[in-house]
C-alpha cells in the first residue's frame, strides 16, 4: 500500500476508535429498557462494542508507523 493510503487508514481507525466509545455509551443508554434482562443485555452489548476501541487505536498506530516507514 502507498503511504498516503496507510495514513488514510490510520485516520479512519482512529475515528472508529472514538465512534466505538460513543457508540458503546449510546447503546448502553438507548437500549436499556425497563426489565433487568434488557438492562443487562444493553450493558453487555455496550461493553462489547466499547472493547473495539483499543483495537482500532492500536491499528491506527500501526498503520501510521507503516506509513512513516514507507515514506522514508
Amino acid at each position: 500500500m502507498k503511504p498516503s493510503q496507510l495514513k488514510q487508514l490510520s485516520s479512519l481507525c482512529f475515528l472508529l476508535g472514538f465512534a466505538s466509545i460513543f457508540g458503546s455509551i449510546g447503546i448502553w443508554f438507548l437500549t436499556g429498557g425497563t426489565s433487568p434482562d434488557t438492562q443487562a443485555h444493553a450493558e453487555r452489548f455496550g461493553i462489547f462494542v466499547g472493547l473495539w476501541a483499543p483495537t482500532f487505536f492500536i491499528l491506527s498506530n500501526r498503520f501510521d508507523r507503516y506509513a512513516e516507514k514507507g515514506a522514508a
